[in-house]
């Protein structure tokens, strides 16, 4: 089988597509032979050793390998759980892994796994599973009452797009920022959207999506409460500053697909390209401005 692998740290000419063994599962696991796999920021910073720099990845040793991939949309080929051939959704947290879900197989743990939203290809299911349960692990760190005022900094990005829909669905007033060429799109999901430099001051809430450190405190009321995903924040002001994590959770995931198969959780449009060209996959996350996800077909 095909698999993205790096054995150095830096740009993308240390991605590699190499054949590597169909990997077996073991007790408690599935393999799913991948039809699609989301490329993310993480991967970025897996690769150029960002991760390891930041103390979220373990330092390798004089020579290693890793792989590379979070998101995954596929079907059962085998493992527990699930019948072969069930098209499903999964995730597999890839800090520092042999293979990962950019590859034409991959085994995971049977309870990270859920059915696939119906009705949508797999491409664009790929883009739900870490985006999604990382916006659900913010709101339940934010931990907001019905009616209660949220400032989502990044409205229309992967996270901050299904964070806005989520709140909305549950009881929030959402007020997001969002780009010109989203805010249509971020007005559809029921927030109303600001420029970056006219935020609200007094919200019970701030979640910050975009990295905007200490700057993001501004907005929140004193006691409020500000949720990151790309790093801790110190807090001032009686402000609870906190940084969601994300794990895996078949089941939340499966509630999650269900929403999308309903078209109560709109997903992304999504740009793909063939798992051997991860490297221009990369090059055009790291360029900005996708609009949409980057999603890498086996």
């Amino acid at each position: 089988m095909k698999a993205v692998v790096y054995r150095a740290f830096g740009g993308t000419e240390v991605l590699e597509v190499a054949e590597r063994p169909v990997p077996e599962p073991g007790p408690g696991e599935v393999r799913i032979a991948v039809e699609a796999a989301a490329v993310n920021p993480i991967d970025l910073g897996s690769r150029s050793g960002f991760t390891v720099q930041a103390g979220i990845a373990p330092a390798p040793g004089s020579s290693f390998e890793r792989g590379l991939g979070w998101d995954v949309a596929g079907r059962i080929s085998a493992g527990e759980g699930f019948a072969a051939g069930t098209a499903v959704v999964g995730l597999l947290p890839a800090f520092a892994v042999a293979t990962g879900t950019q590859a034409s197989f991959v085994v995971v743990p049977a309870d990270s796994v859920a059915p696939a939203p119906s009705g949508i290809e797999p491409a664009r299911a790929a883009t739900l599973p870490l985006n999604s349960l990382t916006a659900d692990a913010a709101l339940r760190e934010l931990d907001l009452p019905t009616g209660a005022h949220l400032m989502v900094l990044g409205g229309a990005g992967g996270v901050g797009a299904f964070a806005v829909q989520l709140a909305v669905r549950a009881g929030l007033r959402v007020t997001a920022t969002a780009s010109s060429r989203d805010a249509r799109t971020v007005e559809s999901f029921g927030a109303t959207v600001v420029a970056r430099d006219a935020l609200p001051s007094g919200v019970d809430g701030v979640l910050d999506t975009v990295g905007l450190g200490a700057a993001a405190l501004a907005p929140v009321r004193d006691g409020g409460v500000l949720v990151t995903v790309a790093g801790p924040v110190e807090g001032e002001r009686g402000i609870r500053s906190v940084q969601a994590l994300v794990r895996p959770d078949g089941a939340r995931l499966a509630e999650l697909a269900t929403l999308a198969s309903t078209g109560a959780l709109a997903l992304p449009s999504v740009t793909t390209y063939p798992l051997d060209e991860v490297a221009a996959a990369q090059d055009r996350l790291a360029a900005g401005g996708v609009g949409g996800r980057l999603v890498l077909v086996p």
